[in-house]
């Protein structure tokens, strides 16, 4: 898992920024669980969070809950982030706090993506950019004006509401072909307003929107975490950005909007992003995203185990993989956090393991872990 020269201690050093201060650079990434009973968390969110909060992750994204948009889920247990459900939120940032954890929100809209799991439908028609699923499969409607406004408001509300609840940060859902993703990609977003065009930086209107609104909304001194990818789910050979001024393009806006911390989603951490420039070895999507910003970046992919996630839905067994490659790109300060999914999923006390060097205990990652939430 490591090799005898490898030093996990550069994962534990502490971090912060703003007015988030985390004890290590371990952090838990979002992950559709599907349990909340009518869109609400209850004790059994409670338990989860509080339990990744104790075994030493230093700070833990939910699961994407949804701003109070008509259809912005697209599974029935999916937990909202507005009206009651912020009840039981509040139980889940005591409960984290009281374990010594950091935690903030991943706030979403799923757009017209449909679950890979299930064939629920919302009662609402599905809203996205320009009424398509993926390019040239239309599904619901395309946003008004008047909708976009609307949605801006919705997601900066979720985010003081974030604040108020006592959550350290919050984190926009960008990436997978979700909303915001949407309008950044150009086969799903073919408006002739000004939230469309030609170019990333003016389909980055949408995002830049969100965020400075967010900004205005929380004060200068909350941390904003923006995910993003080039990757979609309904194409994975998709990139956004083509090149590192494509790359600048795309994402400069959304830090000079209000972005402290772009998480930088990749299906395998150790790839480089522009091998062609800087080789086999060079720089992945967080370590580029860091250099042209210089913005904290935050870096994920399959980290610890041996296949991508997408693996999980065919059932497909993941093994506990080595942390040297992780460990050496954290040393050379290519990206300032990690953030660690399905291995936290099976293994509650992953950070806590690693740590104390007990890594012959790490549990394997199976696809049935996904149908239980302990």
């Amino acid at each position: 898992m490591l090799s005898p020269t490898a030093n996990a201690d550069i994962l534990f050093e502490p971090f912060r920024i703003k007015s988030l201060n985390l004890k290590n650079r371990i952090v838990m990434a979002p992950m559709t669980r599907g349990f909340a009973s009518d869109g609400l968390p209850a004790q059994p969110h409670v338990d989860y969070y509080q339990r990744r909060a104790l075994g030493n992750v230093g700070l833990i994204l939910t699961e994407g809950t949804v701003i109070d948009r008509p259809a912005s889920r697209n599974e029935p247990g999916v937990p909202f982030f507005h009206g009651k459900a912020l009840d039981g939120w509040k139980s889940v940032v005591d409960a984290v706090h009281d374990a010594g954890g950091a935690i903030g929100p991943q706030i979403w809209h799923s757009a017209s993506v449909k679950s890979k799991t299930n064939d629920w439908e919302p009662e609402h028609p599905v809203e996205s950019p320009s009424g398509l699923e993926e390019p040239g499969v239309p599904r619901g409607q395309a946003m008004s004006e008047e909708d976009i406004a609307d949605t801006v408001a919705a997601f900066a509300s979720a985010a003081a509401d974030a604040k108020r609840l006592g959550f350290d940060t919050i984190e926009f859902h960008g990436a997978h072909g979700y909303l915001i993703d949407q309008f950044f990609w150009d086969a799903t977003n073919m408006r002739d307003d000004p939230y469309g065009g030609a170019t990333l930086k003016e389909r980055a209107r949408f995002a830049a929107e969100i965020i400075a609104a967010t900004r205005a909304a929380v004060g200068s001194d909350y941390p904003i975490i923006l995910r993003v990818s080039q990757w979609k789910q309904q194409d994975y050979r998709v990139r956004l950005a083509e090149t590192p001024q494509l790359m600048h393009d795309w994402l400069m806006p959304l830090v000079d909007a209000g972005v402290d911390i772009l998480h930088c989603s990749q299906r395998r951490f150790w790839e480089p992003e522009f091998p062609e420039i800087d080789g086999r070895e060079g720089l992945n999507f967080a370590g580029w995203a860091k250099k042209i910003t210089g913005a904290v970046t935050i870096s994920v992919g399959s980290v610890g185990l041996s296949s991508d996630f997408f693996g999980s839905f065919t059932g497909v067994r993941a093994e506990t993989a080595s942390l040297d490659r992780l460990i050496n790109r954290m040393g050379r300060a290519e990206f300032d956090l990690i953030a660690v999914g399905r291995a936290l999923i099976v293994d509650p006390d992953w950070a806590e393991k690693v740590r104390a060097g007990r890594l012959d205990a790490l549990t394997p990652f199976e696809t049935q872990a996904l149908a239980s939430f302990i």
